[in-house]
């Protein structure tokens, strides 16, 4: 009876919440998260966002996009003729910005606009540094204040670690989360790996998920 309810967790999706009180802070994302609860008292309307894959920029974006009733949208599906509408709102996230896979001039436009109606804007990268074509285009995006999460510590690193195996209703104890954040890269998308590789692991062979079992997993490579 007791397996039942794990079984049925497992057979859904893993999706990430991204509320506001689901975000786990700390010294690496403060001056992040500090920015977004700023707004609207922004000094810039329009704003970058940067850091590595899995850092919480995503998180950080969703949660402003609920606060200031944003519309989001990924850089590589951002088209010229859609801009006036995505500034609807007054707000928008355009995300995941990177080298040759945007629209350059439906950017350049949007940020015009942007300026031109007072609207907000949030761009999220994973660098500031981005190559383009369009001259005025390159000269805003290097004007605008970048905002950089680094990577977690380790204080952090062992509370993403818990809430991300929460998440899929697995407890574990603090040896087997210890062990663990000690044999990974300090980063969150390396801890989002390593949960579902030891949760798939531990489903495979029936065992429970303790630190043995993460050795085994971990060594392998």
């Amino acid at each position: 009876m007791s397996a039942a309810p794990r079984q049925l967790a497992l057979a859904l999706e893993h999706t990430e919440s991204f509320a506001r009180e689901d975000f786990l802070g700390g010294p690496s994302n403060a001056a992040a998260l500090k920015l977004i609860d700023l707004w609207p008292d922004w000094p810039h309307r329009a704003v970058m966002l940067t850091g590595p894959e899995g850092s919480g920029k995503s998180h950080l974006a969703a949660i402003w996009a609920q606060a200031a009733g944003a519309r989001l949208t990924a850089a590589r599906a951002l088209e010229e003729s859609m801009v006036p509408g995505a500034l609807a709102t007054g707000a928008l996230v355009v995300e995941d910005l990177a080298d040759g896979a945007f629209d350059e001039r439906a950017l350049f436009h949007l940020l015009n606009l942007a300026r031109q109606d007072e609207a907000f804007v949030l761009l999220t990268a994973r660098g500031a540094s981005l190559r383009t074509s369009i001259r005025d285009l390159g000269s805003r995006l290097k004007a605008l204040p970048v905002v950089t999460l680094a990577p977690p510590d380790d204080t952090l690193l062992r509370a993403v670690l818990v809430k991300l195996f929460a998440d899929r209703q697995i407890a574990v104890d603090e040896s087997l989360i210890s062990y663990v954040a000690m044999r990974i890269e300090r980063s969150f998308a390396a801890a989002r790996n390593v949960v579902a590789r030891l949760d798939a692991e531990a489903m495979r062979q029936k065992r429970p998920l303790t630190r043995a079992l993460a050795a085994e997993v971990l060594r392998t490579p």
